[in-house]
């Protein structure tokens, strides 16, 4: 089993890891170029050895994590999708419907603005 296997794993409740499991399914089904790493405790994907995605659970909603100048591009889609954010990531409460072509789009952007990028994060 892989790391993300044994991440799903924590996850107590079946709907939970459900709901989990149908974001890395999407991810992995829309863009097979990402590649799957375990960095920090955390689900991330990353293209040419740049981070692109982090996902992760908590008690009361998914986190997904897509760098800061990302979530400021996106801020008024997420808060239109009604997910709490901050700086740097925002929280899909577990009872929320997914917003799958959001997370697209912003998977398709960080892409394209660090298809240059050599390092890990942004500079």
């Amino acid at each position: 089993m892989d790391q993300f296997g044994q991440y799903l794993e924590d996850v107590a409740d079946q709907d939970k890891i459900a709901k989990l499991k149908s974001i890395f399914d999407f991810v992995e089904r829309n863009f097979p170029e990402l590649e799957r790493v375990f960095k920090w405790n955390t689900p991330m994907y990353t293209h040419h050895d740049t981070f692109i995605l982090g996902i992760s659970y908590a008690k009361a909603h998914i986190t997904i994590a897509p760098e800061n100048i990302t979530m400021e591009k996106f801020k008024d889609e997420i808060e239109a999708a009604g997910y709490s954010q901050t700086k740097g990531l925002f929280r899909i409460k577990w009872a929320d419907e997914i917003d799958f072509s959001l997370i697209e789009r912003i998977i398709q952007f960080n892409i394209e603005d660090k298809e240059a990028c050599d390092t890990f994060w942004r500079k």
